[in-house]
């Protein structure tokens, strides 16, 4: 018999899940409250109990998305078998990719929410933390906010430049994994951190 506890986090898992859904089919504006609902085969109140509005539903798929993110680049630090530049490459596709396959959650990503903010920024400070650390293996503690920010800054511009259509092949010559095995090698050559 499933308990009280078990059924309101399996109620809470098919919400959140039915609002990822609908947040990838067509942004933030497709995500209600009621629509999640019916989405989740719940009752109309049910997602009330859960969330108290559409502002902290997306909250907690923001914090839930950096908790991911910080697990994946926590997972490629951890990988001893990994040099620390593929360690940073492979963090910054990570970036890159939510960005290519779920464009609408990675703008709320980076969209403070009005509802419960806290625990998307400590969500993402810890993202933010697991990639200084491969940061400052290649290029020292001193220089690894310097460098992490360019690093960051470098993906997001990216990722923004092939979300809208403007980081073409025909214009530039290059494409978004080129542009970050050059970022890598530029921050990885020796010296770079001085």
């Amino acid at each position: 018999m499933i308990s009280r506890v078990e059924s309101a986090a399996a109620t809470r898992r098919a919400l959140l899940d039915a609002a990822a859904e609908l947040l990838d089919l067509g942004g933030p504006e497709a995500v209600t409250l009621r629509e999640v609902g019916a989405r989740a085969g719940v009752s109309r109140g049910a997602p009330y109990r859960h969330f108290p509005d559409k502002e902290s539903l997306l909250a907690a798929i923001a914090t839930e998305s950096w908790e991911h993110v910080g697990d994946r680049i926590q997972a490629l630090r951890a990988d001893s078998g990994l040099p620390a530049s593929e360690q940073l490459r492979g963090a910054l596709l990570a970036m890159i990719g939510i960005g290519r396959q779920k464009p609408h959650l990675y703008q709320l990503m980076f969209t403070t929410p009005s509802s419960n903010p806290e625990a998307v920024l400590r969500a993402a400070s810890r993202s933010q933390d697991e990639f200084l650390a491969i940061v400052a293996a290649i290029v020292g503690e001193a220089d690894a906010r310097r460098y992490g920010a360019l690093l960051l800054t470098s993906a997001h511009g990216i990722a923004g430049l092939e979300l809208a259509g403007h980081l073409t092949a025909e214009k530039w010559q290059t494409n978004a994994d080129e542009l970050v095995d050059t970022l890598v090698r530029l921050v990885a050559q020796p010296g770079a951190g001085r």
